[in-house]
């Protein structure tokens, strides 16, 4: 597969909602303070000086855990801390990591690379808050070498939070503007893009969405590439024609009973994953449309579910194990050779099979 390097598409800035962690960071000063102890303590216990008072380490001891205070990188490294270990941070329920085939094969691209190494790969979910900033602490504390990060959203800490640290991460997934972090991508608008045309060149012309969360970039990036592709053909992209889900197929029948509501004479969809492309499917069969004859559709990562789905489901080839293996060769490059944070964008590729 041949790889394109530099973002593509619109920027998605920082999108708000609700329960997302935004925490500062804590300083040593912070502990020393809450300890009722001078930095210079303070910084001795963190070290491990074991000629401080036993009262004194355990007061800052607990400092540490109550403020949640890590040590920053740059200053472990000094001592020569290494782990030898590379936490993968996967921010989704645990069973969207075992439904969606994505996941498998990014993962598997990432083993791959790193079997050959002498780091381990440490797996750590996120489904909730109070997870995220139990798993950022850990991180923080320097207890792996470096972090990769999937299904990001666009207003969480933790990337910014590494940075500040110096904890060498790479991202999936384009972040939002002004965050320096490393990352490797899909070309999420074009594949969108060509997706959506294929189904407006074969004479489609209520073509619908059902897009990502608007707060992931493969979510908005998918989304504005279906709109780019029906500005193309003169067709305007009204809001009544998108419906979002969450990659999950029971959000993809939800979405795709939504946009039937909307527009009876529906007779194309352009589903951000293959994945929900299946709900659509399984509206579709319930409402009595056939698929391609009354609704075409078009899916995205071009999965083992999109081969094996009744009809085969035209879809976006997407990179996914070389996103994993390129994820995990940039974060070598910043843990073993010095080298700064890199973005990378791999090409797509429409796959036409009978759903279209």
């Amino acid at each position: 597969m041949t790889a394109a390097t530099g973002p593509t598409g619109p920027p998605a800035g920082p999108v708000a909602s609700p329960g997302h962690r935004a925490r500062a960071r804590c300083t040593l000063e912070d502990v020393a303070a809450r300890a009722g102890v001078s930095r210079a303590t303070a910084s001795r216990v963190v070290n491990g000086d074991t000629k401080v008072a036993g009262p004194t380490r355990r007061a800052v001891a607990a400092a540490i855990d109550e403020l949640g205070y890590a040590p920053n990188r740059a200053a472990r490294s000094l001592a020569a801390h290494r782990s030898d270990s590379v936490a993968l941070v996967v921010c989704e329920p645990t069973g969207r990591l075992f439904a969606d085939p994505w996941f498998g094969r990014t993962i598997r691209g990432i083993a791959g690379v790193l079997g050959a190494t002498r780091y381990q790969l440490v797996l750590l979910m996120v489904e909730s808050d109070a997870e995220g900033d139990r798993v950022e602490r850990h991180l923080l504390r320097g207890d792996t070498d470096g972090v990769l990060v999937v299904s990001l959203r666009h207003d969480d800490p933790l990337p910014a939070h590494l940075l500040a640290a110096s904890i060498p991460c790479v991202l999936a997934g384009r972040p939002h503007p002004g965050l320096g972090a490393g990352y490797v991508d899909a070309d999420n608008v074009g594949g969108a893009r060509r997706a959506t045309g294929h189904l407006l060149d074969r004479g489609r012309r209520v073509v619908g969405t059902v897009a990502g969360p608007a707060d992931m970039a493969p979510g908005a990036d998918r989304l504005a590439g279906w709109r780019l592709a029906l500005a193309d053909h003169g067709a305007t992209p009204a809001a009544s024609l998108v419906a979002h889900g969450d990659f999950s197929r029971a959000s993809g029948q939800r979405a795709a009973e939504a946009l039937l509501d909307r527009h009876a004479d529906l007779d194309g969809v352009f589903v951000a994953s293959d994945l929900m492309a299946l709900g659509v499917l399984d509206a579709l069969r319930q409402a009595g449309r056939r698929v391609p004859a009354d609704v075409a559709v078009v899916g995205f990562d071009d999965s083992e579910l999109a081969r094996s789905s009744d009809p085969p489901l035209t879809t976006v080839r997407q990179p996914s194990e070389e996103m994993g293996a390129r994820m995990a060769e940039m974060l070598l490059d910043q843990l073993d050779r010095g080298l700064g944070p890199d973005r990378l964008v791999l090409r797509t590729e429409l796959v036409v099979r009978a759903s279209s």
